[in-house]
């Protein structure tokens, strides 16, 4: 396993401790095996699909979990008893599977169809976190502007 130095990053970013303790702490997406098998589809500018191949599950033996970062999929057959299989080649065993999500990613909604699961995300920034347009002052004190301009109208005058 590695370890990365981000110290000469972490001087001048600020707010992406979790982004560099994600990739230092990668092992638990090492531990992970490869069940069930799994895309991730990006549908649209800020929508995403997640679609895992349950085969032999039905939508209740699937528990589906957003928390703050972190999508869980977990699924658990119930057991059955009344069946005598000769050859049971489709898997049934219990599964874990975790996603990091981005801090503004959010769960959609899920569908079950023909051994698809599938997981819907959108992406919903705030608007305060959207980009706005900040005002310059000409040789008046911030709080004493009369005439303004933006980056906008300099930009045209010259």
């Amino acid at each position: 396993m590695r370890n990365y130095d981000f110290a000469p990053l972490s001087r001048t970013s600020i707010g992406f401790d979790r982004l560099f303790d994600l990739i230092n702490n990668n092992r638990q997406f090492e531990s992970q095996d490869n069940y069930p098998p799994y895309d991730i589809v990006r549908t649209g500018e800020e929508t995403y699909r997640i679609s895992l191949a349950v085969a032999g599950f039905s939508p209740d033996d699937i528990a589906i979990t957003a928390q703050q970062n972190i999508l869980l999929v977990a699924g658990r057959k119930s057991e059955n008893t009344e069946r005598a299989y000769l050859y049971q080649g489709i898997s049934s065993r219990p599964f874990e599977r975790q996603f990091s999500l981005e801090d503004h990613v959010e769960v959609q909604g899920a569908s079950y169809e023909n051994g698809l699961l599938q997981i819907e995300l959108v992406r919903k920034v705030p608007e305060a976190m959207k980009p706005r347009r900040v005002e310059i002052a000409t040789g008046t004190p911030p709080g004493k502007r009369d005439k303004s301009k933006t980056v906008e109208a300099i930009r045209a005058a010259s």
